[in-house]
């Protein structure tokens, strides 16, 4: 605790600002917002979010931009999911100007930490949980919404290295009805037996299949998947599995889905089987494959391992549009781009909190 950690590379997580975002729910309605230090937070045992699975969060960024300022990307959208993640978990939906001018204003008050290096970011989570301390299985009446932050760099220490991901037969993310649309923790913490299986096994992530009938690929254990298709060969195509509730409508694949055209790809959200996957793989009609996500922003994919089975994709190496739509995002979301979307939402930081920090607090 509270020791500096140097930002050139810090470990994706760990470091932390030192001020949070509390606002409470009490009595029906949100409280004020307050900026406080970055310190626990004392919880009743008896509350009810520990025991009845009512936690939700959200993971957006903020980018140093290169006029020195600082901009959140897509915070509307991210507050947008939040609600519909609280709504379908019984809990009271946080206001979107609410949940923007929180992060704004934790953002504002640690702008020094956000770091100026391409592809290196601040990341924040605000996190909902029930506090109500009673136990009997039923909705809390009292919330806590939490913002913390983390300078971050590369989801993956080295960076955009090709991963290999493990098709995971057994084990489902989600099924129809579920939470699968739903950014709550359950979701995440059933998902890591699988994911530390397949890190014992050399893989970087898990695949998940859908629950009926274990053939159609829906996502990985946080993060979207698309495919590239070469369908005649002097086109591409991007395709990924379409957010029919199941997996979580991921805010960089909506990016990406907007962003291809403009780029010259079509693109679009269409079932993927997966021993088609494998077979197209392997004649040349799937070229590459990458995951999306807030932390990832863009990863390649470059073998897929099923059972005994492993096959590559393309010829392993990261792909060009893989590359030019990692390029593109990150131009877009650190101002190096025009945003003909409104997807940046500029920061009012004073002239006094631009100095990029060289460290926070690890915790």
């Amino acid at each position: 605790m509270n020791a500096i950690t140097p930002l050139d590379q810090p470990e994706f997580g760990r470091a932390f600002t030192d001020h949070m975002a509390l606002i409470r729910f009490v009595g029906r309605q949100w409280g004020e917002t307050r900026i406080v230090a970055n310190e626990p937070i004392p919880f009743s045992p008896a509350a009810s979010g520990l025991h009845y699975g009512q936690a939700i969060f959200e993971g957006l960024k903020a980018y140093r931009q290169p006029d020195g300022d600082v901009a959140l990307f897509r915070a509307r959208d991210h507050a947008e999911r939040f609600r519909a993640t609280a709504t379908r978990m019984a809990m009271p939906p946080l206001p979107v100007r609410r949940f923007v001018d929180a992060c704004a204003a934790l953002v504002t008050a640690d702008a020094v930490a956000v770091p100026d290096e391409r592809g290196h970011s601040l990341y924040l989570r605000p996190l909902m949980i029930g506090t109500t301390p009673r136990l009997g299985v039923q909705p809390a009446s009292e919330y806590l919404c939490v913002i913390i932050a983390s300078p971050v760099g590369p989801y993956l220490s080295d960076g955009t290295r090709p991963w290999t991901v493990k098709v995971e037969r057994d084990q489902v993310r989600a099924a129809p009805g579920g939470t699968g649309a739903a950014k709550c923790a359950g979701n995440y913490g059933a998902s890591l037996a699988a994911r530390r299986a397949a890190t014992s096994a050399d893989c970087d992530e898990i695949l998940f299949l859908d629950a009926t009938e274990h053939r159609w690929v829906e996502e990985l254990s946080a993060m979207n998947l698309f495919v590239v298709e070469a369908t005649p060969p002097s086109t591409r195509t991007l395709v990924t599995p379409p957010a029919d509730g199941t997996i979580l409508g991921g805010i960089t694949r909506a990016s990406l889905l907007e962003l291809a055209p403009r780029l010259g790809w079509a693109a679009r959200a269409a079932p993927i089987a997966i021993d088609e996957w494998r077979r197209r793989a392997e004649t040349g009609e799937i070229t590459e494959a990458f995951a999306s996500g807030t932390g990832a922003v863009v990863a390649p994919i470059g073998h897929v391992r099923d059972g005994e089975t492993t096959w590559t994709i393309g010829d392993g190496s990261p792909g060009p549009v893989t590359a030019r739509l990692r390029a593109a995002l990150l131009d877009l979301q650190e101002g190096r781009a025009p945003d003909p979307y409104g997807w940046r939402f500029p920061l009012d930081v004073p002239t006094s909190n631009r100095a990029v920090a060289i460290g926070c607090r690890d915790q």
